[in-house]
């Protein structure tokens, strides 16, 4: 599915899919239904739902309800939120990086596709994490 919301495209053919929940009812009941999370080249989330007349996709039609799709774009604590809700431990992880206790926090921001790149080589070639290269960058900023 492809739509355009605020201007942004998101399409499920060219986005990476991420993760799916469905609600445990039969495809083709008017309660099931069925979301996908995907991610965009640029990073950003967004969910693709669909199902049935009177689940929370349902769309009239006429004077009578049935089934339906929508796109809904998230941001990342949101798209988080999901995942903790849908979603156990491992699959979490394997799309938003692994968890651990203590005192850090996760940040999010917009760098260009040649960084992108550049980080890419460090995290394949050297075995860096992104939070060992985010590290080395802020402790030689701070010895200019």
């Amino acid at each position: 599915m492809k739509k355009i919301i605020n201007g942004k495209r998101y399409d499920t053919d060219t986005a990476e899919f991420c993760a799916s929940y469905d609600n445990g009812m039969v495809y083709g009941d008017f309660e099931y239904y069925r979301e996908e999370l995907y991610r965009k080249k640029t990073g950003e989330y967004f969910l693709y739902g669909r199902g049935g007349g009177n689940s929370k996709y349902g769309e009239w039609h006429g004077s009578s309800g049935g089934p339906g799709k929508a796109i809904r774009p998230m941001s990342l604590t949101e798209a988080q939120a999901w995942a903790e809700k849908n979603l156990d431990g491992e699959d979490y992880e394997e799309i938003f990086g692994v968890v651990e206790d203590g005192d850090k926090v996760q940040i999010s921001t917009w760098i260009s596709t040649r960084i992108k790149d550049d980080i890419d080589v460090l995290k394949n070639e050297k075995n860096y994490t992104i939070a060992d290269i985010f590290a080395a960058g802020v402790k030689a900023l701070r010895n200019e």
